[in-house]
């Protein structure tokens, strides 16, 4: 590993204890800085509720660390904007976000347009198909970012059980992300859980980032902040474990399609020859193939949209 990168774990990697709550409001006191939580949700009816209600009651009741919960319903079937309204969140539809630029399917999508709905001078990004929350999680990986200065973005870590054997959650970061930092980015190697959807990062760091409409925004927000701010304005933060629902092997395989996308252009800017992925699933006949495009579209950074612009000067 590299010696920059062995010096980052040791002054960048963190557990939640680190910093205890009363420790993480002086500094938000001291600061005045507003704390926004957006969830992305996409038939999350399950689960967005109590991850919403345990937010508010911990971290808006008990203590004021967070000043707006916002869900960003992506289009959802079942009850998921019901169930997060209940529960106390503002909910807005994507397509009610920026309406002039028509909405792609996608989690960057979703995040991106979050910018304009929300105030926050930090924002906290939180899945919402997570499974016995904690509010860990969100203290875990605000708290640096309002006691120390000069730490602009921050991930959480933690272990990934897979069908009870622990450690064996997130294919995708160990068979593809992780070679692809590790070769092409190596001071990101210290990542734990690069692809995870748990982080928080200042407003002024995230408005100016380009952001992949699907799941190669992970990734790609990863190294492009890197390289807009530097590894030492990078940090993760060891909340525990995360239990989620975990997707087929074929729908890894899209998001990992999506991933080689985005590193693709941040290497070299080209162009993708076949941007699509086939798989095969079988039938009455035998295998049959099943054709995917792969997410080659990114918004441009928020600084550069009117809206958002002239929000800014309002």
């Amino acid at each position: 590993m590299l010696e920059e990168v062995e010096r980052w774990l040791a002054t960048r990697s963190w557990s939640v204890t680190d910093r205890p709550l009363h420790r993480v409001m002086a500094a938000k006191r001291s600061s005045g800085q507003t704390v926004s939580v957006v969830l992305p949700a996409l038939n999350e009816e399950e689960t967005v509720g109590d991850i919403v209600a345990i937010i508010r009651h911990d971290l808006m009741q008990q203590v004021p660390l967070v000043d707006e919960i916002v869900v960003v319903d992506s289009g959802s079937t079942d009850r998921t904007a019901a169930v997060a309204a209940a529960a106390g969140a503002r909910v807005v539809h994507r397509d009610a976000i920026l309406p002039r630029i028509p909405a792609v399917p996608g989690k960057g999508e979703v995040l991106w347009r979050s910018l304009l709905v929300t105030t926050g001078d930090i924002v906290c990004f939180v899945d919402a198909d997570l499974r016995e929350f904690s509010s860990d999680f969100v203290t875990g990986i605000v708290g640096p970012l309002l006691t120390e200065p000069g730490v602009d973005l921050v991930k959480a870590m933690y272990d990934r059980p897979l069908g009870g054997a622990a450690g064996q959650g997130g294919r995708v970061t160990e068979l593809m992300a992780r070679p692809l930092l590790n070769m092409h980015w190596p001071q990101l190697a210290g990542f734990v859980q690069p692809l995870g959807g748990e982080y928080a990062a200042r407003r002024s760091l995230l408005e100016q980032l380009p952001f992949p409409v699907g799941y190669g925004i992970e990734l790609g927000m990863l190294v492009d902040a890197l390289h807009l701010a530097g590894l030492d304005a990078l940090a993760q933060v060891d909340v525990g474990v995360r239990k989620h629902r975990h997707q087929d092997g074929q729908a890894l395989g899209r998001m990992s399609a999506a991933i080689y996308r985005t590193a693709q252009l941040r290497l070299a800017r080209g162009h993708l020859i076949r941007p699509s992925l086939t798989q095969f699933e079988r039938g009455e006949d035998g295998f049959e193939p099943r054709t995917y495009s792969v997410d080659t579209e990114e918004r441009p950074p928020m600084v550069e949209i009117t809206e958002y612009a002239e929000r800014k000067v309002a």
